[in-house]
């Protein structure tokens, strides 16, 4: 479903609806797979649904699942997940002068934006009353509750399968390439796209596939911000 064919006038939240499709598709298989890996680690199935709804961090989550099985404790566990997504700071940044002073929706919306959505929302740009601050927190709302959903499901089931489904674990990487080729289409990134990828594969050949995430996007953002100086079209 495009979000071109909902009329003006539909309700926000079938507008919402229509725009987080993609996420629909990548959350809940990751969703099923966390909740399949934590049952699987010996916690407690209801466990996986409360990460869902009070953490959702995704990565982290699983991370946070294998700490929890190793007997880490939630100090140990904290100050990881806070390391691994610091970078989520700076997101908030690009939405601020949608959001008039402080509200509940502002909030949530500060709490519930992951990567994916930031990448959906970004390649939105504002166009009236459709991407206000009613349209955003509504988006993360519906994000949050596909990725509970797939969390509880992997929670439910997870009893049942021998091992974790391969395949699942790539759903959040192909989730990830849907929105870079709708954001080279719809917000005209490409020079910005190509940048990433290619110091991204230097990164990979130079350092290897491991701990490369942090160096690598701070020499990507910062290859980035330069080229954005130089042309408006990146």
């Amino acid at each position: 479903m495009s979000t071109r064919s909902i009329p003006g006038h539909a309700s926000p939240w079938r507008r919402a609806f229509a725009a987080s499709l993609p996420i629909l598709a990548g959350y809940v298989p990751i969703g099923m797979a966390f909740g399949i890996l934590w049952v699987q680690q010996g916690l407690e199935p209801m466990g996986a649904v409360l990460f869902g709804l009070l953490v959702y961090a995704g990565a982290s989550q699983f991370m946070a699942a294998g700490m929890l099985a190793g007997g880490q404790g939630p100090v140990e566990i904290a100050l990881t997940t806070l390391v691994l997504n610091a970078r989520h700071v700076v997101y908030g940044l690009a939405f601020l002068d949608r959001f008039k002073g402080w509200s509940v929706a502002k909030a949530y919306f500060a709490f519930s934006l992951t990567d994916e959505t930031y990448a959906l929302l970004a390649a939105r740009p504002p166009s009236g009353r459709e991407e206000g601050a009613d349209f955003l927190w509504r988006v993360a709302f519906l994000n949050q509750a596909y990725w509970v959903v797939g969390c509880a499901l992997g929670a439910l089931v997870g009893g049942l399968v021998p091992d974790a489904l391969a395949g699942l674990d790539f759903a959040l990487t192909s989730l990830f390439l849907v929105l870079l080729v709708e954001q080279m289409r719809v917000a005209e990134r490409r020079t910005a796209a190509l940048l990433a990828g290619a110091l991204a594969a230097a990164g990979i050949a130079a350092l290897g596939p491991a701990n490369t995430l942090l160096p690598v996007l701070a020499v990507a953002l910062s290859a980035v911000a330069l080229v954005g100086r130089r042309t408006r079209a990146w």
